[in-house]
């Protein structure tokens, strides 16, 4: 090596410098990339709340929804040719009892490009905006499912863990159900045919059942686990945002899918119904938006302390964005509802720190992956 390339290693000018070879990138690429898509995806769905309102905000949240398409679609391209080219690495983090948590960011950030779709798409190409995001749906629906099972059941039996070690990652594969929920709930007003409607309905109201029930569960033991062992190791000090996921996830689902229900229900001979599915939807949302209130409070106050002793950066950093970004949708969803202006208020606070933090992570994330310092499959190590 030349001084001058010596030089520009050592400035990170030389891209992927911090690598022996720029294969590592595909060698050591995991699922965890794909959680920047979520907070992508999920920060392009809360500005786009303000779109009628300030106009502005509506072209960057759809600007910022085709970039996570792109992102999406190279973090697919990255994580395919792993399993092509280095297929004994890639099948290690079955046998990980963290990287594979991670699997449940693949279909949680597919959904948000989903969402994008209804939100962005159908103004610009109608119904083929819906029948792309209704495909890409049953879709997500098969990958939340097998996620939130089968890596569960590959905890059961193939890993191990303690209490002591258990950190919020735990929940990431079964959240994706729910979010899935979400974004069917969103899909339903699209959808012209009476029966299929009711399908998805119903299919929602299962994931969302599939998923927020043992996601409360998991919270309790959590809690626990953080009084007898205190907090978890520096490099996860973001999990204690991933708190905020579920509940946050499950209060929108309650509220959309509440919304949905009283006309789909009706159309379908269950009128009586519906009324109460919108009635159980507000207190549903408003209860867990609560709850979402102490782990918002907790999580702010843990991360302060972190911060004193320093927090270097790493991927799950992006563990800061997604779960306050849907808890920041779901409380301006509530404030949409409730004639109370401090809930929207206090949203549009929340989406300003969303977008804080996402430039921040975003910027930090681009140097990362520039240097090549990113690229790190813990799986292998531990094999």
């Amino acid at each position: 090596m030349t001084f001058e390339q010596a030089r520009l290693v050592a400035t990170g000018i030389h891209p992927l410098s911090r690598l022996d070879n720029p294969r590592e990138v595909v060698r050591q690429f995991t699922p965890n990339w794909f959680a920047a898509t979520m907070g992508t995806g999920i920060l392009a769905i809360a500005l786009s709340q303000f779109g009628k309102d300030v106009p502005a905000l509506m072209v960057v949240a759809e600007g910022l929804w085709l970039f996570n398409i792109g992102l999406f679609a190279l973090f697919t391209g990255l994580y395919a040719a792993r399993w092509i080219f280095f297929f004994d690495g890639a099948r290690r983090i079955f046998g990980h009892s963290v990287v594979s948590m991670f699997f449940g960011c693949i279909p949680m950030g597919l959904a948000t490009i989903i969402n994008g779709f209804l939100i962005f798409g159908v103004a610009r190409w109608g119904d083929a905006a819906v029948g792309i995001a209704h495909a890409l749906w049953w879709i997500d629906v098969a990958l939340s499912i097998v996620c939130g099972i089968a890596i569960p059941y590959m905890m059961f039996t193939r890993q191990e863990h303690s209490i002591e070690q258990m950190t919020a990652v735990w929940l990431l594969p079964v959240v994706a159900c729910e979010v899935a929920a979400v974004s069917g709930g969103l899909l339903i007003p699209h959808l012209t045919e009476a029966s299929l409607r009711l399908d998805v309905l119903v299919v929602s109201y299962v994931l969302w059942s599939l998923s927020v029930p043992l996601a409360m569960s998991m919270l309790v033991v959590l809690l626990l686990r953080m009084v007898l062992h205190n907090l978890p190791h520096v490099s996860m000090a973001t999990t204690s945002w991933l708190a905020l996921g579920p509940i946050g996830t499950g209060a929108l689902g309650m509220l959309v899918l509440g919304h949905a229900a009283p006309e789909i229900l009706a159309a379908s001979g269950l009128g009586q119904f519906g009324l109460i599915a919108e009635g159980v939807g507000l207190v549903a949302g408003l209860l867990l938006w609560g709850y979402g209130l102490w782990w918002l409070a907790m999580a702010l106050l843990i991360t302060f302390r972190y911060l004193r002793e320093g927090l270097p950066f790493n991927l799950g950093w992006w563990g800061y964005t997604f779960p306050l970004g849907v808890y920041a949708v779901a409380t301006l969803r509530l404030g949409s509802v409730l004639p109370i202006p401090a809930i929207h208020g206090f949203g549009v606070v929340l989406v300003a720190a969303l977008a804080c933090l996402w430039l921040i992570v975003g910027a930090r994330t681009v140097r990362g992956a520039w240097r090549g310092d990113l690229f790190v499959a813990p799986c292998l190590k531990s094999a």
